[in-house]
């Protein structure tokens, strides 16, 4: 068990080394003038610079030196949580992350929270009730959540909730009232998403000899359901969940424009349309950082499901 514990934390630190490399090389490496989009982010008219000028620039923003270098000194102000500063707005981007990061954080965990409980609802359901109707109804609504995109749900809530029957504000961070419909629109697609999951993992494990052996020993199938068949599910929908935290910075991104909420996914996108390079990066860092986090808890909690894991064939996995 712990060889398997420190294999998942190797691998942790393996993805977010290669994502914020990856990151690096996207944004500084391509074949673009780095020093005019920076300037351009800082509101500078780099035709009007003299050659000069320009190369005290370049020194100004570190990019005189070698890539090898501005790699090692951007990987290690990583490391000491130093994210650089922003071109457009002056400040360092670890403070401007931690301004933004509390709003976007709760409306994911709201929004997590929702997505649990309505797709394990809509799949259980489905795979409890008799009825072939109903069954079949539930059966096709992850698939509506998934094909609608993100800013076709807000709308809509948007215009009958907010608009036409006056219930909830449409944006802005105004109290609690404020957080429902950003959190609607963040779940449905994610609970679609668990459901399918789940659904599949219930059918594929009713088909379990064991779920046979404990009809016939007169469980009843709601005792099965809830002794056997939810347990031996519950992985794959761990695995998904641990996808969907991953897609959370893009649905902020539509959701927080959208509601008008100022969260990193507002701050992206704000970061995107300046060519804010630090900014950029240091969101791909925050975010790479939680997904693997929530991954490596997932991954720990696996063996708790099921011992056999962490082994094959008798012997550890690592």
């Amino acid at each position: 068990m712990i060889r398997y514990v420190a294999g998942r934390l190797l691998q942790a630190v393996a993805v977010l080394w290669a994502s914020f490399t990856l990151a690096f090389a996207v944004l500084y490496l391509l074949p673009s003038d780095a020093v005019a989009i920076q300037l351009g982010a800082a509101g500078v008219d780099t035709d009007s610079l003299t050659p000069a000028q320009l190369d005290s620039a370049r020194a100004r923003f570190g990019l005189d030196r070698p890539v090898s270098e501005q790699y090692r000194s951007a990987l290690s102000g990583a490391l000491h949580g130093d994210l650089g500063t922003s071109i457009a707005k002056h400040v360092p981007v670890a403070e401007l992350i931690g301004e933004r990061i509390g709003g976007t954080l709760t409306l994911s965990a709201l929004a997590g929270v929702l997505a649990i409980v309505v797709g394990t609802s809509v799949a259980y359901a489905a795979a409890l009730t008799p009825s072939r109707t109903l069954r079949g109804l539930l059966e096709r609504l992850p698939a509506l959540g998934v094909a609608v995109p993100s800013f076709l749900v807000a709308l809509i809530l948007i215009q009958v909730f907010a608009f036409e029957l006056g219930w909830l504000p449409s944006t802005g961070a105004g109290g609690p009232a404020a957080l429902v419909l950003p959190v609607i629109t963040m779940a449905l697609p994610a609970a679609a998403a668990l459901a399918q999951v789940l659904l599949r993992s219930f059918e594929e494990t009713l088909r379990e000899p064991y779920i046979v052996t404990a009809r016939a020993k007169g469980l009843s199938r709601g005792a099965v359901q809830l002794r056997h068949v939810f347990r031996n599910a519950a992985a794959p929908a761990l695995t998904i969940s641990g996808v969907l935290v991953g897609l959370t910075v893009t649905s902020a991104i539509v959701v927080e424009t959208v509601f008008n909420r100022n969260g990193i996914g507002r701050l992206a996108q704000e970061a995107v349309l300046a060519e804010d390079v630090p900014v950029v990066l240091g969101l791909v860092v925050v975010a790479a950082t939680g997904f693997v986090v929530v991954n490596l808890v997932i991954d720990l909690i696996y063996p708790l499901l099921d011992p056999r894991i962490t082994r094959t064939g008798g012997t550890e996995y690592f």
